[in-house]
């Protein structure tokens, strides 16, 4: 009786687990902007709109830490909004033979432009600052949502000048 009683109580919850884990809003139209691959105009654009950086994150369509981060990070608005306000955000297939043009102006392709930025493994998340330049890196999923802001932060404040995002983040997720 009790184990039945148990069973029962589980059966209940589960659905408002999967359904509050569920919840979240396509990351193509509400975390990445609209971009024609012109990464120079890219950064001229976050300078005018008093953004913080750019941040690029580089997949393969078969990654699935790519896929975890797009389903249970990158679709939460909490994330979505505090990145469109700080950041520009753009996918960047690392296997794509799309031609982009990168920071410095240069025409490359998805590909090229990953290599030359030492993309080998996927995700990796990189944030550049208003000249181009790659001022913080992770390479893989993050932890989730609170990981994931933290390092939005990190960027955004300017603490990666000063300290290492490891010891940030163990102050902060205690």
């Amino acid at each position: 009786m009790r184990r039945l009683f148990l069973i029962l109580c589980l059966m209940s919850v589960l659905p408002a687990v999967t359904a509050t884990a569920a919840v979240g809003r396509d990351p193509l139209a509400h975390f990445f902007n609209e971009s024609f691959g012109n990464y120079a105009e890219e950064l001229e654009q976050a300078r005018e709109q008093g953004k913080q950086g750019v941040l690029v994150f580089y997949e393969m369509d078969e990654c699935p830490f790519c896929h975890y981060m797009k389903q249970n990070v990158l679709s939460q608005p909490v994330v979505q909004e505090y990145y469109r306000e700080n950041f520009l955000n753009f996918t960047v297939d690392i296997g794509g033979d799309i031609e982009v043009t990168d920071f410095s102006g240069k025409p490359t392709t998805q590909k090229d432009f990953a290599k030359a930025a030492r993309v080998r493994a996927t995700p990796v998340i990189a944030f550049y600052d208003l000249d181009g330049k790659e001022v913080f890196r992770h390479t893989g999923r993050t932890s989730g949502v609170d990981e994931f802001m933290l390092m939005g932060k990190f960027v955004a404040e300017g603490l990666y000048k000063t300290q290492k995002f490891t010891n940030y983040k163990r102050e902060h997720l205690k």
